[in-house]
């Protein structure tokens, strides 16, 4: 059976050519290097580029992050390394490296080294600890060596791919290789190690279109992989998966099983040719190259494939090894503290036939399934022994049988196993079965729905139409959680109903099956019930458990984990990561049992477990009353001060309230001013809709709220609290709670200074003008000299009523009410006596004052005497209007008179200004003059002087060029008469050496001649030909054939 892969899409990013990936070990990262020379830097999970690095102009090969250094080193094919640091995006270094393009960059594990090679035929290793120095120097290939990989299981080993059809293995302290593997028919461009402990096996890929697989201890080969149609470019084992990957360039990315070799699965994402692969250790992820762009995978899922029994023990896969430990006891013995690694000494059970995809006990933890390729295997939890096999894409155990469980073979096909033995088989008629899931009932998943079955006899039991992930059901059996991509549902499951009626059930099922109790809108990762509570961890990496329909918090994680389990004598949940580390928080039982008390309303067993309770989970315990709606309860449990205030004020007790508020400004120093201000306020609030006027009065002092205190004061007519409460606004600066109180005080020479404090000038005016006519002569003088900073003329436009009194209607009538009134407003008044006061409001003071003699008797004679008094009238009129046109005509002439001393003083300062510049304007032109004069005489004299220096120069130079050409002259004389007398002597001795030379040749034919005489020629020799220099050993009709190996990689 196939490998069931769920591959999904992580990451595509359209780009140009890529040449090199690789995954970061910790964050979510690909890294790129593109054919453009840009190096890449993408977040896998948030699909968005985190940063781009400019490397070079030309192709970048090879980039790998160096994570340890937080670094990333690339090659490119101006022949240089380069090495980044991806936090800052400062250049660390670089340097020439090799004489041709290098290929391939591989990084060691653990040593501070850097392995390059490159077309040159060598590998180099670089030590960055020696910054960068090249320590070591690799040659033996005869052709590109395109990679370099370290052996895991030995880091001092690596082996390399070349282009002379060969695999070489090296150690670092050697030049030459251990061996090489021959076997490719063309050149070799990738290799890979096993990544596990019990193959010697290597893998290499060809321009023959095949992937090898080596055993490099026989160094023979193990199998060959065909299918692919174009050169490989990348070969990967896979760090977890037991795959074997290999990228190709006719853009297919084909998948092997690295035990059986059979093909699992061929991936094509339309995006040209395949170059590069890269995979993360301990990971699923995947990441791979192409012509247009890069695609990060995921194959699977990371959650570690492993189950813990009710006892503590805990049996995992890797890969096909099962491993065991026990939890039992360790968290107590090691005294481990919440959030700490649990030491996890895993026991070798042996290995599975099949690849672990699923892994999970039996209810008595007697019996094990490992599910993977299609098949189940059931072995003993103790010695790995098999008891019973079968095909199935899914299982679940039953709750409570040791031998039964349920198998899905295929979408249409459940089948019952009772004691090991099969039951029965049906074909779900109420949806396609998609998923599989045990509990109380049989869960069946459908692409929209879940359908639950009985396990006597699979009964439809009831369809609920919900896309669901997982189902999580309570020990009891009465409760259940079904998990989907977003949220999850808690239902209650009522058992005895469905005892009743299953056996009369309809096409629906049983009606009243399930209760929905609460939907939480929270993914869950994995999760457990412990009792009523659900324990669970959720997609922000929380530890969390759901009770009663709240969710509480037990811990944040560091990282993503995945619920081991739960053990209740210890109280003590596990966790583990994808890594398999195990994580221990400890649980408080005590809590969980009456909070789940509560939720039951069994207040009696709730009462009788709240003493065993310790006082720090006090402030938990009334938050959880609080939220279930028992607040008088939470009040009295709740030790925390702000809780206990919003539940007093909740509750309405306002004294409560105001005693929490006391003794928290009593005892609590660091209490912030500003909380403690809203909560006075918050309560002040409350106090006036209950009408506690006097607590209402304290809150506000207390929380300097003195709106409200001018609220209170008007509405009860407190004068004494009315003047407290102008000080208190006027040492606060809150200008209009104290104008308004002083003007409600009849305090009006207090509210015009209060104007006239706060720069409101205009309205000062016009308040004294209304109530303070006395004052208008100080306030308009302050006007006019504020109003002067702005404009001059505005200012002097301002009539003041003590020089122009006609120009102020009823002015001295003001002058003779506001004294009088100034007299009334010192009595003041009960608010008793309001209705008899009350016309006062609508009093003219004017009209009141308009008689000489005031009273009811001269209002009496004004209306006896109405034309007088109209005649009186008319003249006043006439007398005002004479006095007005005077007024104006006088102020007209002031103002004519201004003007025109405005102008001619005006036209004074023009003509001043004009004749100022003519004269600064000659004095600058006579010192402009005055410094030509002296700049000109000066670049006179330094011209007479540069002309003098000149010619001294020329002539001391003409001298000393004369004394040169004297000495050249008789110094090429000299050498002239050396040379030819040499040369004479050189042709004498030549002359004489040929000489006898000749002599000499000449004796020596004479004396071959003579001993040549009595001999006789036997043979003549035959000089070689150039035909016969070269021989290959071949027949004459016979071609020398060349097996071009470069025909391809000329495009990479």
């Amino acid at each position: 059976m196939p490998l069931r892969l769920d591959i999904k899409k992580k990451l595509t990013s359209r780009s140009e050519r890529v040449k090199s990936v690789d995954l970061h070990p910790t964050e979510p990262w690909v890294l790129t290097g593109l054919y453009n020379g840009s190096v890449m830097l993408w977040d896998y999970d948030k699909q968005q580029l985190v940063k781009s690095f400019e490397v070079s102009s030309l192709p970048v090969r090879n980039a790998r992050f160096i994570a340890r250094k937080q670094w990333i080193v690339s090659s490119s094919d101006d022949l240089q390394i380069r090495v980044f640091n991806y936090n800052t995006m400062d250049k660390v270094a670089a340097f020439d490296a090799h004489t041709d393009y290098i290929r391939y960059l591989e990084v060691h594990p653990v040593l501070p080294i850097v392995l390059s090679c490159a077309d040159d035929m060598t590998v180099k290793m670089w030590d960055w600890d020696k910054n960068w120095l090249c320590t070591q120097v690799f040659e033996g290939h005869g052709h590109y060596v395109m990679m370099a990989k370290f052996n895991p299981k030995d880091t001092n080993t690596f082996a390399t791919a070349s282009l002379d059809r060969t695999v070489r293995v090296w150690g670092l302290g050697s030049s030459h290789p251990h061996f090489t593997l021959e076997g490719h028919e063309r050149g070799v461009n990738c290799v890979d190690y096993y990544p596990g402990g019990d193959k010697p096996y290597l893998i290499s890929g060809s321009d023959d279109k095949t992937v090898k697989v080596w055993d490099y201890q026989t160094k023979t080969i193990v199998h060959t992989l065909d299918g692919h149609t174009h050169n490989l470019s990348d070969v990967l084992y896979h760090p977890r998966l037991p795959l074997i990957i290999s990228a190709c360039e006719d853009g297919a990315v084909r998948m092997w099983h690295s035990t059986t070799y059979r093909a699992e699965s061929t991936l094509n994402y339309g995006m040209e040719r395949a170059w590069c692969l890269a995979g993360l250790e301990g990971s699923n992820k995947m990441a791979i190259g192409y012509d247009e762009g890069s695609v990060v995978l995921r194959l699977g899922h990371d959650t570690p494939i492993v189950s813990m029994d009710a006892t503590g023990k805990v049996i995992w896969a890797n890969n096909n090894e099962i491993q065991t430990a026990s939890l039992k006891g360790v968290v107590a013995e090691l005294s481990l503290k919440d959030g700490e690694r649990v030491p996890l000494p895993g026991r070798d059970l042996g290995s599975c036939d099949v690849f672990p995809q699923k892994l999970k006990h039996n209810a008595n933890g007697r019996f094990v399934v490992i599910c993977g390729d299609g098949e189940y295997i059931i072995y003993t939890s103790q010695q790995l022994r098999n008891k019973s096999f079968g095909s199935a894409l899914d299982f679940a155990w039953s709750p409570t049988g040791t031998g039964d469980y349920v198998t899905r073979e295929s979408s249409s096909k459940l089948t019952l196993f009772k004691n090991f033995a099969e039951a029965k088989t049906i074909k779900p008629a109420q949806c396609s079965a998609e998923g599989l899931f045990g509990g109380a009932l049989v869960g069946v998943r459908g692409p929209d729905c879940i359908a639950f079955y009985d396990w006597d006899d699979l009964r439809f039991v009831r369809k609920i139409d919900a896309s669901v992930k997982n189902v999580y059901w309570s020990d009891a059996g009465d409760l259940l959680v079904l998990a989907s991509d977003a949220s999850f549902y808690v239902l209650r499951y009522h058992r005895d109903a469905v005892t009743a009626n299953l056996h009369a059930a309809g096409p629906d099922g049983v009606e009243g099956s399930f209760e929905l109790l609460h939907e939480m809108s929270e993914k869950v990762g994995s999760g457990t019930w412990i009792g009523d509570c659900f324990l669970y961890v959720n997609a922000t990496g929380r530890l969390n458990y759901y009770v009663g329909g709240e969710i509480m918090t037990v811990s944040h994680l560091p990282s993503k984990m995945y619920l081991l389990g739960y053990l209740p004598r210890e109280n003590v949940v596990f966790l583990m990561d994808k890594a398999k580390h195990v994580t221990s928080f400890t649980l408080n039982v005590v809590l969980l049992e009456y909070q789940t008390a509560v939720v039951r309303r069994d207040f009696d067993a709730a009462n009788a477990i709240l003493p065993r309770l310790p006082s720090d989970q006090m402030d938990a315990v009334a938050r959880f009353l609080e939220s279930q709606g028992f607040k008088e309860e939470a009040l009295q449990l709740s030790t925390d001060p702000d809780q206990r205030f919003d539940l007093a004020v909740q509750l309405a007790k306002l004294d409560v309230a105001k005693a929490i508020m006391m003794e928290r400004a009593a005892n609590d120093v660091h209490v912030s001013a500003t909380d403690m201000q809203h909560k006075w306020k918050q309560l002040g609030d409350l106090a006036l809709n209950d009408a506690n006027y006097e607590l209402a009065e304290e809150c506000a002092i207390k929380a300097d709220d003195l709106s409200l205190l001018l609220l209170l004061y008007t509405s009860k007519g407190d004068l004494s609290g009315l003047t407290r409460l102008a000080a208190l606004a006027t040492e606060k600066h809150r200008h209009n709670v104290a104008f308004i109180a002083l003007l409600l005080l009849g305090r009006l020479r207090e509210c015009t200074a209060l104007l006239v404090e706060t720069k409101r000038l205009p309205e000062a005016a016009f308040f004294a003008r209304s109530y303070q006519p006395d004052q208008v002569g100080d306030v308009l003088g302050a006007w006019r000299e504020d109003l002067a900073l702005v404009s001059t003329r505005a200012a002097k436009a301002l009539a003041d009523p003590a020089k122009h009194e006609e120009l102020f209607e009823n002015w001295a009538a003001s002058l003779n009410a506001a004294h009088l009134l100034e007299k009334e407003r010192q009595v003041h008044a009960a608010a008793a006596e309001y209705p008899t006061r009350s016309p006062l409001l609508d009093m003219n003071v004017l009209e009141a004052m308009g008689a000489p003699t005031g009273g009811q008797h001269q209002a009496q004679v004004r209306h006896e005497d109405e034309a007088q008094c109209e005649s009186a009238a008319e003249e006043a009129d006439r007398l005002q209007q004479q006095v007005h046109a005077e007024t104006e005509a006088q102020a007209r002439a002031e103002t004519e008179d201004q003007a025109r001393a405005h102008a001619e003083a005006q036209a004074r300062a023009q003509a001043e200004a004009q004749a100022r510049a003519e004269a600064e304007a000659q004095a600058r032109a006579q010192a402009e003059a005055l410094v030509r004069a002296q700049a000109e005489a000066q670049a006179r004299a330094e011209a007479a002087a540069r002309a003098e220096a000149e010619a001294q120069a020329r002539a001391a130079a003409e001298a000393q060029a004369r004394v040169a050409a004297e000495a050249e002259a008789h110094a090429r004389a000299e050498a002239e008469a050396r040379a030819e007398a040499q040369a004479r002597t050189e042709e004498e001795a030549r002359a004489e050496a040929q000489a006898r030379t000749e002599e000499e040749a000449r004796a020596a034919l004479e004396a071959q001649a003579l001993a040549e005489v009595p001999a006789t020629a036997g043979s003549t020799a035959v000089p070689p030909s150039p035909s016969n220099v070269l021989d290959f050993g071949l027949r004459s009709d016979e071609e020398i054939e060349f097996d071009d190996d470069d025909a391809d990689w000329g495009d990479m």
